[in-house]
């Protein structure tokens, strides 16, 4: 393919991953993130499936390995603190995988793996589109303006560059959900284990250890979909402890935390339904194309196989627009899967009443008792080889 110029606008997971293919394929690229600096913030993620399978392809799952948060199991325990169930590691139905590292760390080891051979601007964005015959001119918030071969999405959800560079913007489903994430101190109470609470009123509480010495905390809850919208931080924070107030378990030690935070992400839960992932010279990646959401907890394997594939297609392929197909008609299958969710998901999952939070913590503990799992493992064979979820072609050996 004769285009060698490519633009990566973010600088997260899926653009950093797709850099490092583009790179060892030949092309010529740069990635510009709207931060000032690499943003190391976030929770924990599981690089499992296609996300393992690449890092190993790219030589740094060892390194993933050593960046371990240190988490041993998921407990569901009440607001009294009382376990309900645990599930270890190793175990079937656990939260926590053998490859569980914090976003940010993730997000330093691909942008180590790169730096050397891709150009990286920091607080730098798009502003205007211009499709031309022969490529892409792209003018930057800092004023300057350059003319790129392809242009590559690789942004979050509320992707900006994607406003200017579809006709048709994609859809997006909300769940009736809305989450924060902090990192806070960690406390008497916390240990290895990641503890999930119910609470009333549809409130989920996740606490995870790092390997930092600190606590990774997420607060879920229903809401009507514009109920927070366009508030200001201190807002958010501000309707933040109100909805959780009076909830039990730890929630006052979550508000102390909460009013001195300087990190909190607040938003609602919602998929991105893209009817097309490309127009023109420019195409989606991650996020921006197809964010499955953390309820799904598939962001990493999607983020990190349309990388791969979006590169490895654009070495192969004679032309964008033939690289642009191919992409689109290997990697739809896997994200309409990953998009979809059981039935009732999530709202049986986020009970109104101490009834419905009873129900849950009953049927919980059932799932995890002793019976239950050996049960399951009778069924399993002792087959913990996972299938493969879909195919990512040995692109650098064709």
């Amino acid at each position: 393919m004769k285009e060698n110029k490519i633009l990566i606008t973010g600088g997260s997971i899926a653009g950093p991953t797709m850099a490092y293919w583009l790179n060892r394929y030949g092309f010529k690229v740069t990635v510009v993130e709207r931060a000032p600096e690499l943003r190391l913030g976030g929770q924990n993620i599981d690089v499992k499936g296609p996300a393992q399978q690449i890092a190993r392809k790219m030589g740094i799952e060892n390194v993933i390995r050593d960046k371990n948060t240190t988490e041993t199991g998921l407990r569901f325990v009440t607001v009294a603190n009382d376990t309900v169930a645990e599930f270890p590691k190793e175990d079937t139905l656990s939260m926590t995988q053998e490859l569980e590292i914090l976003r940010g760390d993730l997000v330093q080891i691909l942008y180590d793996k790169t730096k050397s051979n891709v150009d990286y601007r920091f607080n730098e964005h798009i502003t205007k589109l211009t499709q031309l015959q022969a490529g892409v001119e792209v003018t930057f918030a800092s004023g300057t303006t350059e003319q790129f071969d392809l242009v590559i999405v690789a942004e979050g959800i509320g992707s900006q560059t994607r406003k200017l560079a579809l006709s048709h913007q994609p859809e997006f489903k909300y769940l009736g959900l809305h989450t924060a994430y902090l990192t806070i101190a960690k406390g008497p109470t916390d240990s290895s284990w990641a503890r999930w609470c119910n609470a009333e009123k549809g409130i989920v509480f996740l606490l995870r250890p790092d390997n930092y010495g600190l606590t990774r905390a997420s607060i879920t809850f229903t809401a009507r979909e514009n109920e927070y919208k366009g508030l200001s931080f201190e807002e958010q924070k501000s309707v933040l402890i109100d909805r959780i107030k009076g909830s039990g378990w730890e929630s006052e030690r979550l508000i102390i935390e909460i009013q001195k935070t300087k990190d909190l992400y607040f938003d609602r839960i919602s998929q991105v339904k893209a009817p097309s992932w490309s127009e023109g010279r420019v195409a989606l990646v991650g996020d921006a194309a197809y964010c499955a959401t953390p309820i799904a907890g598939k962001g990493t394997d999607l983020a990190m196989a349309g990388a791969y594939i979006l590169a490895g297609e654009l070495s192969t392929a004679t032309t964008h627009q033939e690289a642009f197909e191919a992409y689109e008609r290997k990697m739809r299958p896997y994200v309409e899967k990953c998009q979809k969710l059981p039935p009732g998901i999530p709202g049986l999952v986020y009970p109104q009443s101490k009834l419905g939070v009873g129900i849950l913590n009953g049927f919980v503990s059932l799932v995890g008792s002793k019976a239950a799992k050996s049960l399951m493992g009778l069924f399993s064979h002792g087959n913990k080889v996972p299938k493969q979820e879909i195919n990512l072609p040995d692109y650098v050996d064709k």
